[in-house]
């Protein structure tokens, strides 16, 4: 399992992209600057209001400032939201 989380990783550093709409906690920790209490407030803060429609929207969550932005500027996707 550790192995299979480890992989996990070094695939998401190469293909660097993070949809911040449907990612996991483990996934949005590979952000600069997105540690796993931060990745955790990101995946709460969607469940209770749904989908970001915007990176300004995306700085409400606690911790999530211009330079976390910026440091990732080119690996955050606001993909369209799927509601059931």
């Amino acid at each position: 399992m550790k192995v299979l989380f480890i992989l996990s990783l070094i695939a998401s550093f190469l293909f660097a992209s993070v949809d911040i709409n449907t990612a996991s906690v483990e996934q949005l920790i590979t952000l600069k600057g997105v540690g796993h209490k931060k990745a955790k407030r990101i995946v709460a803060y969607r469940q209770k209001h749904g989908c970001f429609k915007s990176l300004k929207e995306f700085r409400k969550v606690k911790g999530i400032k211009k330079k976390t932005i910026k440091k990732n500027k080119g690996n955050i996707v606001i993909n369209e939201c799927k509601t059931k």
